[in-house]
């Protein structure tokens, strides 16, 4: 049996459909208990069938998976009265209420009928549908679906909840709405939750740990924070006054102990550094010395959305200082 400290424990797992098709390629993969684990990665990479088969869904080829130390092969009976799973696609029915959707999935919960009523009025209460408990759910915004699709999952109090891309195609307001009652139930139950976004800015304020997946396999996992400083604390540009690139020393530049790396587009240099503090002066010094003359200097933050392509990018699998330069700056310059 796997660690049963970890709510997720993932070895050398992998997928392959159809004996070609390799989905997933030795994954590994743990999460705490309790933790907001948000996992990204581009279309294709793997992070439904991850899902999928740790929801018992699908059976992988190889490795191992546990969910609270019990197998998802050997002991998928067990996995499944520990999760609760919300896909992407709708998962209620339109032409009820949204009390006679929880009524029927309480039922197919196994629920007892003298508890069936408090459960789904404390589920409605979470998700702020009580009002509208009786309103038929065509009546309803997107958002007020989804988060009738998350009661539905709250109904069995699972330990660890699966959300394939939970608040896809939603406003920013009606994403907000979803996260708010999703941190308050795990709040209130200590719920782990597991999910999939293309949304980095959800990734990046609503979770714990972060893991990127690319071409089947995790390719980092850390806080965001700490994927952050990964790929360089900060960016400096430097517009110049009239410099080709020929002009500028780019290999006194990048041996420069605190700098990742550095490219010039046009009249710009851009220098990926550890910290601007102390990399700004070594770097002007530099640019002086050689009789580049400097007009602008301006600093940027890395974010989730550069970490991202540094990780899972085109260019990903032969990523080096120059090449995180590049993307970064192209994500600067998109805003």
């Amino acid at each position: 049996m796997q660690n049963a400290d970890f709510a997720v424990d993932v070895q050398g797992l992998s997928k392959v459909y159809d004996g070609k098709v390799r989905a997933l390629d030795g994954v590994d993969l743990k999460i705490e208990a309790g933790n907001v684990f948000a996992l990204l990665g581009p279309n294709g990479a793997g992070k439904t069938t991850l899902m999928r088969i740790l929801t018992t869904q699908i059976k992988p080829s190889s490795g191992k998976a546990s969910v609270f130390g019990c197998d998802v092969v050997r002991g998928e009976s067990s996995v499944r009265r520990l999760v609760s799973y919300v896909p992407q696609e709708i998962g209620v029915w339109t032409d009820i209420t949204g009390y006679e959707n929880l009524l029927i999935y309480s039922k197919l919960y196994a629920i007892p009928s003298d508890k069936r009523r408090k459960t789904i009025d404390e589920v409605l209460g979470i998700v702020g549908l009580w009002d509208v408990a009786n309103s038929i759910v065509k009546t309803y915004s997107g958002g007020m679906i989804r988060r009738l699709e998350l009661a539905s999952a709250m109904l069995t109090s699972p330990k660890i909840m699966f959300l394939d891309e939970p608040t896809i195609g939603l406003d920013p307001s009606a994403r907000k709405a979803v996260w708010e009652r999703l941190w308050s139930f795990r709040k209130e139950r200590g719920t782990t939750i597991f999910y999939n976004t293309h949304y980095m800015d959800e990734a990046d304020q609503y979770s714990d740990m972060i893991g990127i997946i690319n071409r089947g396999r995790v390719v980092t996992v850390g806080t965001a924070e700490s994927l952050k400083d990964s790929i360089g604390k900060d960016m400096i540009v430097f517009s110049l006054q009239n410099h080709s690139a020929a002009d500028i020393p780019m290999e006194r530049i990048t041996a420069l102990d605190s700098v990742y790396g550095a490219s010039v587009e046009g009249s710009e240099l851009s220098v990926l550094v550890r910290d601007t503090e102390s990399s700004l002066p070594s770097t002007v010094k530099v640019l002086f010395e050689a009789g580049v003359a400097i007009e602008k200097i301006s600093v940027a933050k890395p974010t989730l959305d550069q970490v991202f392509a540094s990780y899972a990018g085109p260019q990903a699998e032969k990523r080096d200082g120059v090449r995180q330069v590049r993307a970064v700056r192209r994500l600067i310059r998109r805003g």
